[in-house]
């Protein structure tokens, strides 16, 4: 077990270190331990203006752990194009990115380490209260393959992790036997990449040995709810899974080149339409992996049903489909699926979960409004409602898709229990209020960083009774106390260009931890 205080960054938080090494375009930095981040109370959907003294009226309605876009990887798959990285400057590509990390055989323990330190969480931080369950918004895996689904579970739930695929020991883009210096080569010389000349990435030699390591992992003590990803369902989160892609990823021939005749204007697409043409350039041997095998979405949900259930049901196994809902207490816990089956990967919601929604939303209702706005009483008991997905309204209008978020987002504002919506996707802290001023209802949308990126966090959601007629959700971004190698990974990433310290994916101050206020609704 990880030693340590839970690592609540209210306490301490992580930043940028002097400088240790120095490359021809940036330093690289070590991590920090900087002053704590106290709660900023946001009042946007209460009117604004200074906000109130808020203390906790009695034991929360929910106490939460939020994880989202862990990105378990098979860093060695022929089905990852890691090439296409080189083409980071044009925007032709820029959906189709990122499609290697420095970190990413790293990204296991990473994992690992998160889920060990949610597991000494026993009470939220600010309300004292016993920490209930863990939310998982989906992408839990890295490119839609078996064996990264077979080890993202063990994560979870506790087994014995085998990160190696093919043959014992690395074949991949990071061993210095590959051409190309795109990519960062631990074992190489520090002249070997442009990692290390450019941006002064340490070397470190035998790691991706000890990364592929074998291990057993505790799992979560407390239950957890699944949610279905883009990179559950497609190639590298893009990609549809044809026929050539299937032999593809369980096959021997592992590309390191972008192949002539890939049309720069047309690249997303046709990656969309039949990822296979990018595998068709100068290739390596690599060992074969039958285990490598797509999944789709009925064995996904069938997995997590072996494995506990983790909010999936009969229904869902029957019918296909990978949204449900679950009561705890006074609170309905609503997950929906997001992922567009056209491709892309950008999110939607079709028109039969839509109306799936309004029902389960009807049910936990006294009063909702009607789409002409008038009032619609029932004999329903109110209960709050938080929904989960791994889109969020500005990343929910996939272009191959019928419907849009305005969809989703006109549904909701009928409803005015709707407080809360949990989310993932972009890798990033964003705390966002939406209203419907038509209708006089508001919710918070919470999104929450990667455990793949920098700032490799996840975050404890506590709703509660604030007084004065007012809700409280507090959010408290909790930084992982891993081992050598999950402390490694999140100092790389730290130092990845654009996504690193800095970057857009830490949210601002008002994105991090916060105390969001909402009028109590029934």
């Amino acid at each position: 077990m990880i030693a340590g205080p839970p690592a609540f960054t209210t306490q301490t938080r992580l930043g940028a270190g002097r400088p240790v090494r120095t490359g021809s375009r940036a330093a690289y930095l070590p991590l920090v331990e900087l002053g704590g981040e106290r709660h900023i109370v946001r009042t946007d959907l209460i009117g604004g203006g200074e906000p109130p003294s808020v203390e906790p009226a009695g034991a929360a309605l929910a106490s939460l752990a939020h994880m989202t876009d862990l990105h378990v990887t098979d860093v060695q798959s022929p089905a990852r194009f890691e090439f296409v990285n080189r083409e980071w400057d044009d925007p032709r590509f820029r959906d189709l990115l990122t499609m290697q990390r420095p970190q990413e055989a790293l990204n296991y323990r990473a994992v690992d380490a998160m889920v060990q330190t949610i597991n000494r969480i026993d009470v939220g931080p600010v309300t004292g209260s016993p920490m209930q369950a863990v939310i998982m918004t989906g992408d839990g895996i890295d490119n839609t393959q078996h064996n990264e689904l077979q080890i993202f579970l063990s994560l979870m739930n506790g087994g014995l992790v085998h990160p190696d695929s093919g043959t014992l020991g690395y074949e991949g883009v990071q061993s210095i036997a590959w051409p190309g210096d795109f990519c960062w080569k631990p074992d190489g010389p520090p002249a070997g990449d442009l990692f290390q000349t450019a941006f002064g990435f340490p070397t470190a030699p035998g790691l991706l040995d000890r990364a592929l390591e074998q291990f057993t992992a505790p799992g979560l003590r407390l239950p957890w709810l699944g949610c279905y990803g883009n990179h559950e369902a497609v190639c590298q989160g893009v990609g549809l899974i044809t026929e050539g892609l299937r032999r593809l990823m369980a096959g021997s021939r592992k590309s390191y080149a972008l192949p002539d005749g890939i049309d720069p204007e047309t690249a997303i697409e046709t990656f969309i339409v039949s990822p296979e043409k990018f595998a068709t350039g100068s290739a390596f041997h690599v060992s074969a992996d039958p285990d490598r095998r797509p999944i789709d979405k009925r064995e996904f949900v069938e997995a997590h049903f072996a494995a506990g259930g983790h909010g999936f049901t009969e229904r869902n196994r029957e019918r296909g489909t990978a949204y449900y809902a679950r009561d705890a207490g006074g609170v309905r816990f609503i997950t929906l699926e997001t992922v567009c089956e056209a491709g892309g990967a950008d999110g939607h919601i079709d028109a039969t979960q839509l109306m799936w929604l309004e029902r389960r939303l009807v049910e936990v209702h006294s009063v909702y409004m009607a789409p002409d706005g008038s009032p619609v009483r029932t004999r329903n008991e109110d209960r709050i409602v938080v929904l989960m997905s791994h889109h969020g309204f500005d990343t929910m209008n996939n272009p191959r898709a019928e419907s849009t978020a305005e969809d989703l987002i006109e549904l909701l504002g009928r409803f005015r229990n709707v407080v809360l919506w949990l989310n993932g996707h972009i890798h990033a802290n964003r705390v966002t209020p939406r209203f419907d001023r038509q209708q006089g209802t508001a919710f918070w949308e919470v999104t929450t960083s990667s455990i793949v990126d920098w700032p490799s966090q996840a975050r404890i959601v506590e709703v509660f009774e604030a007084g004065g007629g007012l809700l409280a959700i507090a959010c408290t971004l909790v930084d992982h106390q891993g081992s050598d190698l999950a402390r490694m990974h999140r100092e790389l990433g730290a130092n990845v260009p654009l996504s690193g310290f800095g970057s857009w994916h830490e949210g601002g101050a008002e994105d991090r931890n916060v105390i969001l206020l909402v009028r109590r609704p029934f």
